[in-house]
């Protein structure tokens, strides 16, 4: 669940709460501008702004400001204060951070139901003004020029689309290690009853006699990951995921003699040299042995989340390309 709904969950049954928001950082620090987290009265939290003396003295301000709002009635509840990581926390990463404590009440739910909804859709950017006692805040659109005086904030995430094939063991302590991370799940087998009947809110299951038909229901960049109860079915979703060519990834559980034999068997079928390559078998990072379902989610998992951090780093770099492709023609000095 995202910071808006979380928040607004609360607040619709008539809770206050606080989020803390590392909104700067200056050399080591332990988590990046944007991180947050949600406190509760009670001292319950969901989030994190890195750990150690700095949150659970963060956790302890939080609280404070939401008992002062309910004793006292002073309304919404704003502060900014600038912290260093240095020995007076007993952290050592020699930084400091500025953070921003807010309060919120049950009758600002309408207000930010906003936020929670377009959170809903994925990543946004909103706008942001520190008044007195709160902060403005408003969604804005994409290239949106900056304003004096104004801060800007992201939110949400831009999941990354992961078609699991297969409904069994593995797939399902693979399902279970992705639940709380990043990725939009689509689970599709075609076995009836091979779903759990209950899944988390990111994964979508799809019962289906023609899983390989369903490759084509994706969007661009998805990772392809299969595991099905069937070895020729998993050669059919294979060479139509690689003939895609338009991918991130196709990962297919099982040995390195599985991958030789898949190999050989792709070749036969006509597909070439380059796109047989992009497939990945085994799948996971090296050196964890251990075939528990479980230890394989978590290897695998660690693997996904290198390969999203690439895909982000070469999307990045492309897109600084084209900002100074689009500079230079138009004859700016670009150093």
């Amino acid at each position: 669940m995202g910071v808006w709904n979380t928040i607004c969950t609360r607040l619709a049954s008539n809770q206050i709460c606080s989020m803390v928001t590392i909104l700067q950082t200056r050399g080591s620090a332990p988590r990046e501008a944007g991180a947050r987290m949600i406190v509760l009265a009670d001292g319950g939290f969901s989030g994190t702004i890195g750990g150690g003396a700095l949150e659970w003295g963060a956790i302890a301000m939080a609280r404070a400001a939401i008992t002062r709002t309910q004793t006292d009635g002073f309304g919404p509840t704003l502060r900014q204060l600038q912290q260093a990581l240095g020995p007076d926390l007993g952290q050592c990463c020699g930084g400091s951070v500025s953070l921003l404590l807010e309060v919120f009440e049950p009758d600002r739910l309408a207000e930010l139901s906003v936020l929670a909804e377009a959170e809903k859709a994925g990543a946004f950017e909103t706008e942001s003004k520190i008044k007195v006692l709160q902060v403005e805040r408003s969604v804005i659109a994409a290239g949106h020029p900056a304003r004096d005086g104004w801060f800007r904030e992201q939110f949400g995430a831009n999941k990354q689309t992961l078609a699991l094939f297969g409904a069994g063991h593995v797939g399902r302590a693979l399902m279970l290690a992705l639940a709380p991370l990043d990725f939009r799940v689509v689970w599709i087998d075609p076995r009836a009853n091979a779903f759990p009947e209950v899944v988390p809110g990111d994964v979508v299951t799809t019962q289906s006699l023609d899983p390989v038909g369903e490759l084509q229901g994706l969007p661009d960049d998805a990772f392809i990951l299969v595991m099905t109860h069937s070895h020729a079915l998993d050669f059919d979703l294979v060479s139509a995921a690689l003939l895609e060519r338009r991918f991130a990834y196709v990962g297919l559980i099982g040995s390195d003699t599985k991958r030789a034999r898949f190999r050989r068997r792709l070749r036969q079928a006509g597909l070439a040299d380059k796109d047989i390559e992009k497939m990945v078998c085994p799948i996971g990072i090296p050196g964890i042995q251990s075939k528990q379902p479980n230890a394989i989610g978590a290897s695998v998992v660690a693997d996904l989340l290198c390969r999203v951090e690439q895909c982000a780093s070469v999307r990045n770099n492309k897109q600084q390309s084209l900002k100074r492709a689009g500079r230079v023609a138009k004859g700016e000095q670009y150093g």
